[in-house]
């Protein structure tokens, strides 16, 4: 969702001044960065993580050892990637709820909770 704010999407600000102050788990914050096009991407994304409190959630022992098993177990039948099953990780670690506009990622994840994110 995030991304989708920096696009420009209305329905993605609306969703985060909903949510201030929240907290992102470092894999996405590392992707957002993949996602930028340059420095200056770079600098409006630092600033507005920033202004908005935003807490990168680092990795740990507990988070890795659940990523382990969701891709031990959703690889095969729903082509769980790395990314996806950190993020999924934290979430359970922490007990937040994912805000994501790709819910298919995470929908079979019984232990999560989900609140689904439209762009419009």
């Amino acid at each position: 969702m995030l991304i989708w704010y920096l696009r420009g999407n209305d329905h993605a600000r609306k969703a985060i001044n909903k949510n201030i102050p929240f907290r992102i788990s470092v894999i996405t914050y590392l992707e957002l960065i993949q996602g930028i096009q340059n420095k200056m991407e770079l600098g409006i994304l630092q600033k507005h993580l920033k202004k908005w409190s935003v807490e990168i959630i680092q990795i740990n022992e507990s988070i890795s050892t659940h990523a382990m098993f969701l891709v031990e177990n959703f690889f095969l039948s729903h082509s769980m990637e790395t990314g996806d099953a950190m993020i999924a990780a934290t979430v359970m670690e922490t007990g937040e709820i994912l805000l994501t506009a790709n819910d298919k990622h995470y929908g079979f994840i019984s232990n999560i909770q989900i609140q689904k994110f439209r762009p419009g």
